[in-house]
């Protein structure tokens, strides 16, 4: 019985200590089935192994009032933007630097909502601040690699040439994420239901596109443009560069990711207006 007293005591936010007691504590609050179990806000490295480290900082953050959701959030965001700033150092240093803290990033995404989902604090600014830390890092990190491609500083004309190219690729990056939020933000406008996140609302109506859609999922380009996919394609063109040049390997992955990034936001677009997302 004391055990049951217990447990109401801090799934319940009236009731609920300042901190858990236990790291169990936090994961039955922090992390419930309807977080672990989501089809495509959950990235995979935290189903794979960060959801298993982040009650532990979590832990250490519940330890100070300053540290609100959005604070910790605001971190996130500053570590974001690390990635893209450690890609500016030369060779494989940078790279490396750069997959850390794209990790770091990550980990400290798991952790603001757990914070939130604790003290039972939830606003539309964090929501907010989330979209503005993965947008901009998404944007920065192929801005940083059209800098590396370059090889800054730059020399010629042709220099600008790479910039350029990045410069699309942000904007074709951003514009991809940004097709879903258009999805949400056009269901509202129509008076219609927040989307359920599970297969049958994405899934496109025309079998034809379906097969099509299946078939991406062996092939699935469309999902190398987050932070932590750019950050490991920079590891590994790195690691090709100490045989073919830094400048050179970084080139190659613009002139590679640019066309996929095109072919992955036309995708996506058709791939919203076959489905029943945004259909009255």
């Amino acid at each position: 019985m004391s055990d049951a007293r217990e447990s109401c005591a801090f799934t319940d936010p009236t009731t609920r200590p300042t901190r858990p007691a236990t790291v169990a504590q936090l994961r039955e609050v922090s992390q419930p089935p309807a977080v672990r179990g989501r089809r495509n806000a959950e990235h995979w490295t935290a189903s794979l192994y960060l959801r298993h480290l982040s009650p532990y900082l979590t832990m250490q953050l519940l330890r100070s009032r300053r540290m609100t959701p959005n604070a910790v959030t605001a971190v996130m965001i500053l570590t974001g933007w690390c990635i893209a700033a450690s890609l500016l150092i030369p060779g494989p240093a940078g790279a490396v630097l750069a997959m850390v803290f794209s990790q770091l990033q990550m980990l400290i995404d798991c952790c603001d909502g757990e914070v939130a989902r604790w003290r039972h604090r939830f606003s539309p600014s964090g929501v907010f601040l989330d979209k503005v830390g993965h947008y901009t890092t998404e944007a920065a990190i192929p801005l940083a690699l059209g800098i590396r491609a370059a090889g800054y500083p730059f020399d010629t004309a042709q220099d600008y040439w790479w910039t350029t190219l990045a410069t699309l690729l942000a904007l074709a990056i951003v514009l991809n994420k940004a097709l879903n939020d258009m999805v949400h933000a056009a269901r509202a406008s129509a008076g219609l239901p927040k989307l359920l996140d599970t297969q049958a609302e994405s899934q496109p109506q025309r079998s034809g596109l379906a097969r099509m859609r299946g078939l991406a999922r062996y092939l699935p380009f469309h999902r190398l443009y987050h932070s932590v996919e750019m950050s490991l394609l920079a590891l590994a063109a790195s690691v090709v560069g100490l045989w073919v040049g830094q400048v050179e390997a970084t080139r190659w992955l613009v002139v590679i990711l640019l066309p996929l990034s095109v072919l992955a936001v036309v995708g996506h677009f058709v791939a919203i207006m076959a489905s029943s997302r945004v259909r009255a």
